[in-house]
């Protein structure tokens, strides 16, 4: 009894296994069009090629900065004694911003204006001198002509007076380079007092009432602060080498800032740099970029209109009503460049544009197998599939700009036809010149169904 029952099952489960490759056989082969539906086709997605108006768009992601910004570093060191600004003042030039301890300074003056004094009285008295010398000399000359004196009493009188005046022009010379001296500590003497270069805010300051600065004479200089043009702000991004060949200066963009999601603002392309910056250089993870920079137009730091050029009339105009501008050094947001615009043009899906190797098509064999010396003879174009009745035609195309949906047709399409948009595993490998499909409801969801199996 339990020998018939354990055959019974094995028969039932062979047959159930049967039955389900039966079926699923008989499911690739409906869709593969062996039986039943072979003369059906493939399942394809279809979009009626239409002329419209697409732009080019290049994404990048930078941060905003003033267009024009002033590290201030003192020229001396010192320590602060006096600091009358806070971040976030505006100001205007020639305002005071800090004053270091000057007592040194003042020192320096004082010894330098002495050392001017006695190199005056010294030139008086080499001056007194090159007169007594020049007499003493004139005398001796008249007595030698007249054959009184010897000529060693002409000579010495002769060579003390040209001493004379050489020590006279040394002692113009020394007082010129006490004079400079002084002048020097002057002018260091007014550099522990550091003014607004410009008109403008406070963006940055970096130290406090009571520390010592290190002068630009010593190494980089402490900074102490940045004033910062707010009226005018700009964005400096990053775009990678594939696209900075398609920006061009005064393209325009949109900008969207972090801080402002619900909020867009306008921008043009004023400079586009020459040189990458290359990140992860010699790894695999290597990336070049090129800096672009970004003038954002119509500014709401200051409410004034940018002309073509993006010009302010007032050189720095606080935030209206007194509150915080509302842009502000550091803030991160995505620029949008609209880099060409193809009007009226042909327009198909991108998805539908794929690339085929004519090479091989001609041999009929692999393209890594037509070439010579086991090198490929690739002959790769881009082409679309073109719907008619019931059958693929494929046409070879020139393609334009491309936006992120759709890409424009130059040449090969005339608008209006029907082209196969998807699934993309049938325009990338399985479509060929003269294929059976199938388009609409239908064929769209057996379209997925063949793209999930492969």
């Amino acid at each position: 009894m339990a020998s018939s029952k354990s055959t019974s099952n094995r028969m039932l489960y062979a047959g159930g296994g049967l039955l389900l490759v039966l079926f699923v056989a008989g499911g690739l082969g409906w869709q593969l069009g062996w039986f039943g539906g072979g003369e059906r086709g493939l399942s394809v997605e279809a979009e009626q090629a239409e002329r419209r108006t697409i732009t080019q768009v290049v994404t990048a992601f930078g941060r905003a900065q003033p267009e024009v910004e002033v590290e201030i570093s003192p020229d001396v060191p010192g320590e602060i004694v006096e600091l009358p600004v806070q971040e976030g003042d505006v100001v205007e030039q020639g305002d005071l911003l800090a004053r270091l301890e000057a007592e040194d300074y003042r020192a320096s003056v004082e010894r330098a204006q002495a050392g001017v004094s006695e190199a005056k009285a010294t030139l008086a008295q080499r001056r007194a001198d090159s007169v007594q010398a020049r007499r003493t000399y004139d005398r001796q000359k008249e007595l030698y002509e007249k054959e009184v004196v010897p000529a060693s009493d002409f000579e010495e009188a002769e060579s003390t007076y040209e001493q004379a005046v050489a020590q006279l022009e040394a002692a113009r010379f020394r007082v010129e380079s006490t004079q400079a001296d002084l002048q020097d500590a002057r002018e260091q003497l007014q550099k522990t007092r550091i003014y607004a270069p410009m008109a403008g805010t406070i963006t940055r300051l970096e130290v406090e009432k009571g520390e010592r600065v290190v002068g630009t004479q010593q190494r980089a200089g402490t900074e102490m602060m940045r004033v910062s043009r707010l009226g005018q702000m700009e964005l400096e991004v990053d775009v990678n080498e594939s696209d900075v060949v398609n920006v061009a200066s005064r393209d325009s963009a949109t900008i969207e800032f972090d801080a402002h999601p619900d909020r867009s603002f306008q921008g043009a392309v004023t400079e586009i740099a020459n040189s990458a910056r290359i990140q992860n250089e010699g790894s695999q993870n290597e990336v070049t970029n090129f800096p672009v920079t970004i003038r954002v137009l119509n500014n709401p730091n200051t409410g004034l209109t940018s002309g073509e050029q993006g010009a302010i009339a007032r050189p720095e105009v606080p935030p209206t009503g007194g509150g915080s501008p509302v842009l502000r050094p550091g803030m991160s947001g995505a620029v949008d460049i609209y880099t060409e615009t193809a009007e009226d043009a042909v327009a198909v899906p991108i998805q539908a544009v794929t690339v085929r190797d004519f090479a091989e098509a001609r041999s009929g064999a692999p393209a890594d197998t037509a070439g010579q010396d086991g090198e490929a003879a690739e002959d790769l174009r881009r082409v679309v599939f073109v719907a008619e009745g019931d059958s693929a035609r494929m046409v070879e195309v020139n393609t334009g700009v491309a936006d992120d949906t759709y890409m424009e047709i130059k040449a090969g399409l005339e608008g209006g036809e029907t082209v196969i948009t998807g699934p993309y595993s049938a325009i990338s490998r399985n479509l060929e010149p003269g294929m059976k499909i199938r388009t609409g409801e239908e064929g769209g969801q057996s379209g997925e169904t063949i793209a999930m199996t492969q």
